[in-house]
């Protein structure tokens, strides 16, 4: 009995084991050093050729192969922020294993470093009141099931008589509903400037902006590619679906499910790169639903501006009067730099009144944060 005991332990014990993957040596990365470099490292004793691609190099960084095939690399110190990296092993581009923290992307999916600052930059975690982040579906168009991530603010739950204004918050192209969240800290971006009296309590809700894929994916269909061109027949289109889907069924569903203040001195829109692009389209198109308007490195056309909102320009004293704060920004080195400046040239030959800010830097989500933190503040004041 014994020795029939003692082979049914073995075998548990070799089941349990060959469940298992291989583990391998502990691998710590990414490593903040004490002067800001930073040490990455990745486990491939059969690799060859393995290298750190970051967004805060101009080019890949050869990683050397130490001992048990761990492959590392020290870079100079970097300033303080947030950054999306991967390494490329053999020519394939992969997530950083030893990292939980991870870039929401529909092509690629980024490791994240977290570099901090002597002062607590806008984004950390600080000992202040936090809010909460929720998971939400909801009824969408077509019959088809959409997907938020809503923030509410500190206190929230414990003040079930106030209700709150909404920032309705849109992701770029191939991001998903988590990347506000997720990479832009957005949460707590707020909930520090909430803290500091600088930021007033709202809801940001933060839908998925690729209403096309969605659709295909729940009717079994193939993923449909980005259009090729930002202002063209099939970009507008889907600009326009979700625009109709945010008013015929977020905000619908929000206002129910929320204390949302229901009205349109209380509705903020805002988004980066095609979520500001979305963005301009709804609130250009809605002038009754949005008081708060912010883009964040996109931009409309002039031809499209003429062709589909005339009367943005065609009436700036309405358009004025309508919108208590519409808001432009991007980075010098950004590629839709362009565009946008012609977008403000625009506005501001219309007499459109707007407010803006040009930061250093492409298009990138460090930049996002910067916006974010700067237009949260004014809103809703």
């Amino acid at each position: 009995m014994k020795r029939i005991w003692l082979m049914w332990a073995v075998l548990c014990l070799y089941h349990g084991a060959a469940g298992q993957p291989p583990r391998g040596p502990l691998v710590v990365s990414p490593q903040v050093n004490a002067d800001k470099s930073i040490t990455f490292r990745y486990l491939a004793p059969a690799a060859s050729d393995v290298k750190l691609s970051a967004q805060f190099e101009k080019a890949p960084l050869p990683m050397t192969k130490e001992a048990q095939g761990i492959w590392s690399v020290t870079t100079k110190p970097v300033k303080p922020d947030i950054y999306p990296y991967s390494f490329q092993v053999d020519g394939i581009t992969v997530m950083d294993p030893a990292n939980v923290a991870f870039f929401p992307n529909e092509r690629f999916k980024a490791s994240l470093v977290d570099v901090p600052g002597e002062t607590p930059l806008v984004h950390a975690m600080k000992d202040v009141p936090h809010g909460s982040v929720n998971y939400e579906y909801y009824p969408s168009l077509e019959g088809t099931t959409g997907s938020l991530v809503v923030y509410t603010p500190p206190g929230y739950d414990k003040n079930p008589s106030q209700n709150y204004p909404v920032y309705y918050l849109i992701s770029g192209t191939t991001d998903t509903e988590e990347t506000f969240f997720k990479v832009g800290k957005t949460n707590l971006i707020l909930d520090n400037l909430i803290a500091e009296g600088k930021a007033k309590s709202m809801i940001i809700v933060m839908p998925y902006g690729n209403i096309a894929a969605r659709f295909a994916e729940q009717k079994g269909g193939p993923k449909p590619a980005d259009p090729t061109v930002r202002d063209g027949d099939d970009a507008v289109k889907r600009a326009n679906d979700f625009g109709n889907d945010l008013i015929s069924k977020v905000i619908p569903y929000v206002e129910k499910n929320y204390r949302a203040i229901a009205n349109k001195n209380n509705r903020a829109i805002g988004g980066f790169s095609r979520g500001g692009g979305q963005t301009l389209r709804a609130a250009f198109g809605n002038l009754d639903k949005f008081a708060w308007v912010c883009s964040y490195s996109s931009y409309l056309s002039p031809a499209e501006m003429d062709k589909n909102f005339p009367q943005i320009g065609s009436n700036p004293d309405n358009t004025n009067k309508q919108l208590k704060l519409l808001w432009v920004s991007v980075g010098s080195d950004d590629f839709l730099y362009k565009g946008t400046v012609e977008f403000m040239d625009y506005l501001k030959a219309k007499k459109v009144a707007y407010k803006s800010l040009i930061t250093d830097g492409g298009h990138t989500w460090m930049n996002v944060k910067q916006y974010v933190a700067a237009t949260t503040p004014l809103l809703f004041r």
